[in-house]
């Protein structure tokens, strides 16, 4: 039996001579929470809409709970539950008008939306302001009513693209609780984000970039598999000093954050960077102090990218 609750294989996807997609393949195990991190115009869109029946792939399959995407669209529309990018509610509705609206076109009976109603409400603590109108709301209440008109009708499968882009820190970390609390109750969550911390809270992450899968796991495994060495230094002049690595390492590696500057280095063998760091002070580079750090996620991403474009530069170069 296929413990698979989503499953993608080989997707691919072109806007004219423009490809989105080239390949992607990705899964995501029932009751599980699984992150598509990428930057704006990765493809992470276009894979959604697929994913919810909105577009059709070139190439690929897609299932959802074991049911084709393509061939039976009303069958999967039933058992998910999505959330697009932008809000996508009736604005001159109410909260409560907008719930009872999607409810009446996913066919909830009566006495079943009233129960619902009034849990997603408690859930998502919008019970106050259930006459208010959905276009005065905060961009996070916004976003807290449209997650609860994706549930009114209880899915399997709940996909979220980029749900907390636009909302304040404190909104954010409330929506995550909520997003933490469905996925305990067995619901399997599939959310686009472009925010690396967002990332953390996933079970398994695939990293997308230019429609291509750069690397797929836990946060964890993705860091140690990908990130080089993480190297801070302090000095009074950051900008001249970051210059000068810059062309020494590549403007990849090399980043100013906060009072240092930061060596990513994933294509720097480890045993050089002493006598690196001698030849930057032997040309006049002030160095008040060198810290080895932790990688995150998005020193793991940098440096996946990094691999990618060589090796393509090296299939073009061939």
């Amino acid at each position: 039996m296929d413990d698979n609750a989503i499953q993608v294989k080989d997707i691919k996807k072109a806007y004219g001579k423009s490809t989105a997609l080239n390949g992607v393949s990705l899964s995501v195990q029932k009751g599980r929470m699984a992150g598509l991190i990428g930057p704006d115009g990765a493809g992470k869109t276009t894979l959604i809409r697929i994913l919810t029946s909105l577009l059709d792939p070139d190439e690929g399959e897609c299932r959802l709970a074991g049911i084709s995407v393509h061939k039976e669209p009303g069958r999967v529309r039933k058992i998910i539950g999505y959330m697009p990018q932008r809000f996508s509610l009736y604005p001159d509705l109410t909260v409560g008008e907008n719930l009872r609206f999607f409810a009446d076109l996913f066919q909830v009976s009566k006495k079943e939306r009233l129960e619902k109603t009034k849990r997603l409400l408690e859930f998502s603590r919008l019970s106050p302001f259930v006459e208010r109108r959905a276009g005065d709301l905060s961009g996070g209440m916004k976003q807290k009513l449209a997650l609860s008109c994706a549930l009114i009708h209880t899915p399997e499968i709940l996909i979220l693209d980029e749900p907390t882009t636009g909302v304040d820190p404190v909104s954010r970390r409330e929506f995550w609780s909520i997003l933490s609390s469905l996925k305990k109750e067995g619901v399997t969550i599939l959310v686009t984000t472009p925010y690396m911390d967002e990332a953390a809270r996933c079970d398994r992450i695939s990293l997308i970039h230019h429609g291509h899968i750069l690397g797929a796991g836990t946060a964890r495994e993705i860091i140690e598999s990908s990130a080089g060495s993480i190297v801070s230094l302090a000095g009074p002049d950051l900008l001249l000093l970051a210059k000068w690595f810059k062309k020494r390492l590549g403007t990849e590696q090399v980043r100013i954050l906060g009072d240092r500057v930061q060596l990513n280095l994933f294509s720097f063998p480890e045993e050089g960077l002493p006598e690196l760091i001698a030849q930057a002070r032997s040309s006049g580079q002030k160095i008040d102090s060198v810290e080895r750090g932790e990688p995150v996620l998005e020193d793991a991403f940098i440096s996946l990218i990094e691999k990618k474009e060589k090796n393509n530069e090296t299939a073009l170069a061939s």
